[in-house]
């Protein structure tokens, strides 16, 4: 009786404040903020907007070029970590055979879907385009999309402190995978060196966790920036282009992605709640790099491992960009159907599949590349003759288009993270159940 009366009195926790908001709400919240203010800048006179844009840019800075310094320690850490840890160099060769198989077949159903959506709506009959009005310049200035062998060079650093000074994701994974196995070939001496990488990973979650708390405010900063400069009547001016994009995109999630989780057996509910912070996280600041400390974090707690992960993802931002191949397929017919508008001249079905083949070899150096979806769609417009200015016209509204095409991308790598897992089966089931088969185990595992 007394140690009813004592439970009894023992005070239960209690009840979150209604205030009190997980990461991901608060990141929500931020977005909803971001837009009213830049709502609020679109309508201020040009001299008041200025001093508004340079502080809501550098909020927006500071938050990415924090998350930027944390990548390459990060994915160092990580990868060598994950595969020294394993003392398999086997291993190392079957996971990145699989990924790249994998990649291939999923970017090769987004390019498909793009150009059976892009099709069907025709978004860009009836558009005129004002020929001969695009800045030349600007073209000149762009960078040329990688070949195949440059592509493939490119992989390999010449200086790691310089892949690391220009966060080439492609090649710290490369330096970082064959510093693993001589780690591995080392032995007892690369002991030390593999205790440190453990450390170093550990830290940089740490740090991520850190970081992460100043994620609503670059957030809102971010899409107060686009909505201010953007309006939010910009959706309007190429409204059917947008439209035709979002919708291609939730069709490939919908019905590839989804296919590709029946398939592996993926748990859907968990899944989404462990996926959905990055993918927030990439679609306000159109960034992917923001989304990737996070992505590491979540799917580890997920039920992929290190190992896994820490190859999967980072080798994914150049090989599996899901969202920007299907951007390239739509935006490229588009461009052509407005093309054929202006002049008459037809750009038949045959020619679009020969395009879709080119773009499909051009777009895996895409992350090498500045502006990167936007100079692969201007190199692959020149060399099927089709007019540049589309590709400017197009420029207009591709804020919008770059929320939603990296948030897919982002999307696409956590995926195939844990279907290569699945695939060598290592994929920890229980481990996704418990960390996210229910909203409260979520929220907690959300947390820095």
């Amino acid at each position: 009786m007394g140690r009813m009366a004592s439970s009894a009195s023992e005070p239960s926790p209690a009840p979150k404040s209604w205030y009190r908001l997980n990461l991901t709400q608060q990141i929500i919240l931020g977005l909803v903020v971001g837009c009213v203010i830049g709502w609020w800048m679109s309508r201020m006179p040009t001299a008041g907007r200025a001093s508004w844009d340079e502080w809501m840019k550098l909020i927006r800075d500071v938050f990415l070029h924090l998350i930027k310094v944390m990548i390459a320690p990060l994915i160092f850490g990580s990868v060598v970590q994950g595969i020294a840890g394993t003392g398999d160099m086997k291993k190392v060769g079957r996971i990145g055979a699989k990924s790249l198989i994998y990649f291939e077949i999923v970017t090769t159903a987004a390019l498909a879907v793009g150009l059976f959506v892009v099709n069907f709506v025709k978004p860009g009959q009836g558009v005129i385009l004002a020929l001969g009005s695009a800045d030349a310049g600007a073209t000149a200035a762009l960078a040329k999309p990688l070949t195949a062998a440059e592509t493939v060079l490119h992989t390999f650093p010449t200086s790691l402190i310089d892949a690391m000074a220009r966060n080439d994701v492609l090649q710290i994974v490369c330096f970082a995978v064959l510093f693993a196995m001589a780690v591995i070939q080392a032995g007892e001496a690369g002991k030390p060196v593999l205790d440190f990488c453990g450390s170093l990973t550990h830290v940089m979650f740490k740090f991520a966790g850190i970081i992460m708390k100043f994620a609503p405010f670059g957030v809102g900063a971010a899409i107060a920036v686009t909505v201010g400069h953007q309006g939010l009547g910009s959706l309007l001016t190429l409204g059917k282009l947008v439209l035709t994009l979002y919708g291609a995109l939730v069709i490939f999630v919908v019905f590839i992605l989804g296919a590709v989780v029946w398939i592996a057996k993926v748990p859907l509910k968990p899944f989404g709640r462990a996926a959905r912070e990055p993918f927030i996280l990439a679609f306000t600041t159109a960034n992917s790099e923001a989304a990737l400390p996070k992505a590491f974090d979540l799917m580890e707690r997920f039920g992929v491992p290190r190992g896994i992960v820490g190859f999967v993802l980072p080798a994914g931002y150049s090989f599996n960009l899901d969202g920007s191949t299907l951007h390239l397929a739509v935006a490229s017919v588009f461009v052509a159907q407005a093309a054929e508008s202006t002049t008459g001249i037809h750009f038949g079905i045959g020619q679009q599949i020969v395009m879709m083949l080119t773009l499909m070899l051009t777009s895996k150096g895409v992350a090498a590349v500045p502006r990167a979806s936007f100079v692969v769609l201007v190199a692959a417009l020149k060399s099927f003759n089709l007019p540049v200015e589309g590709a400017f016209l197009i420029l207009g509204v591709d804020a919008l288009l770059d929320m939603a095409r990296t948030s897919v991308n982002v999307l696409g790598n956590c995926l195939a993270s844990v279907v290569v897992a699945r695939w060598e089966g290592e994929f920890d089931d229980a481990k996704a159940h418990r960390n996210f088969g229910t909203p409260a185990a979520t929220a907690k595992n959300e947390e820095p």
